[in-house]
């Protein structure tokens, strides 16, 4: 074979390899981006899983660019199964304008076990929008089965359970509007900050705010 032929296949060969572990590298920064969520209770740091859930993660990933999580409560606290949050004023203890819902992804192999990050919702299957629960235990139950859509899981904790647990054993009660399973001292999302790169580059759904809030996603107990 001549040296130019040789030549030219090892540089393509180059390039191609090239190519390769740049994408690689893309994805394995995709995959591991990361959210800390500083609370009045301590800190807590979520891996978002954009490769598997990526409507369900951009749109979180938006919300915490915009500073949308700042300031909201983490309003509801059921022992040994959830508790959720990111959707209610601290001040105020009202519900803030969100964007459009989105498409549920509960059908992406990811479980809702402990320490699974997921996006809460109403009745209806795609009704999620900005509010997120933790799940305390392993919770199946909230997982797809063929007859009804679960509960789309988005991310995980990969830092800071103690935190997770010590808000899960808050004591709850009737605070304000809600009517059971609020936290008695409030708990508070100071700030939501991305701390891996990446994450600048994905894009979430085009939609539109809304002048008001939507209907409370609430996620039901088993």
């Amino acid at each position: 074979m001549p040296s130019q032929c040789r030549t030219r296949i090892a540089a393509l060969t180059a390039l191609a390899l090239g190519a390769l572990l740049v994408q690689g590298a893309a994805r394995a920064a995709e995959a591991t981006t990361q959210v800390r969520v500083t609370t009045n209770m301590g800190e807590f740091v979520v891996e978002v899983r954009t490769e598997r859930s990526p409507l369900t993660a951009a749109n979180f990933l938006r919300y915490v660019r915009e500073g949308f999580y700042s300031n909201t409560l983490i309003h509801r606290v059921v022992p040994n199964f959830v508790f959720q949050g990111g959707g209610h004023d601290a001040t105020t203890m009202k519900l803030k304008p969100t964007r459009d819902s989105i498409f549920n992804e509960s059908g992406n192999g990811l479980q809702n076990k402990r320490g699974a990050v997921g996006l809460a919702r109403g009745d209806a299957p795609h009704s999620g929008n900005a509010q997120f629960y933790v799940n305390l235990v392993d919770n199946p139950d909230l997982d797809p089965v063929a007859t009804r859509w679960g509960y789309a899981v988005f991310g995980k904790v990969v830092q800071g359970m103690d935190v997770i647990d010590r808000i899960g054993e808050a004591p709850t009660g009737a605070v304000g509007e809600f009517t059971r399973d609020a936290p008695l001292k409030p708990v508070i999302i100071e700030k939501m900050e991305i701390i891996t790169p990446g994450a600048a580059s994905v894009q979430a759904p085009t939609v539109s705010p809304v002048a008001t809030p939507q209907h409370d996603t609430i996620l039901s107990p088993k």
